[in-house]
């Protein structure tokens, strides 16, 4: 069990770049096109996610003790904004 979950996360991991790629084009949306002065909820809660899976992939995945303080910040930043 742990290890398909430690697979989902690899995995999961793999493609926060694309989701957080695609996650960019309500903000864009928003900032170019209807002229609002901030970023989109939609694009804050899919990079809160994806940085969220980063920081899981960091504590279990990488021995990498700066990818884990970088990756915890970006996740707590993200939280922050969010809420």
């Amino acid at each position: 069990m742990e290890e398909t979950l430690l697979k989902i996360l690899i995995i999961s991991y793999g493609a926060t770049g694309i989701i957080d790629t695609i996650a960019y084009w309500p903000t864009i949306k928003d900032l170019w096109f209807l002229k609002k002065p901030s970023a989109n909820i939609q694009s804050y809660i899919l990079w809160t996610i994806t940085t969220g899976i980063g920081f899981l992939y960091s504590l279990l995945i990488l021995p990498d003790w700066f990818f884990r303080f970088v990756s915890g910040m970006m996740f707590l930043a993200n939280v922050v904004i969010l809420f």
